[in-house]
């Protein structure tokens, strides 16, 4: 996969992180202001307890994005090491 492609998905998976990053603070919110109120908040902690691993996924995909751009990185800067 060439760099540009690296770097869209790179965006992307920044993307997913901020969105996810929203959607367990938004949940979190909802959990409390239910509690608070005396519902029942089982189905909005399953909810938010699924969105964790969902996030870790995304964490780590960029992880790897990462980790291919700078063994690329490494790989260009010592193959012209050898050129030279």
């Amino acid at each position: 996969m060439d760099r540009a492609m690296q770097l869209r998905h790179l965006d992307l998976a920044e993307r997913h992180i901020a969105e996810g990053v929203r959607h367990i603070a938004e949940q979190e919110q909802r959990l409390a202001d239910l509690a608070l109120q005396g519902f029942d908040t089982m189905e909005a902690r399953k909810l938010l307890d699924s969105f964790y691993p969902v996030q870790m996924l995304h964490v780590q995909h960029r992880h790897r994005i990462l980790k291919e751009l700078e063994d690329k990185a490494a790989r260009s800067l010592l193959s012209e090491t050898h050129r030279a």
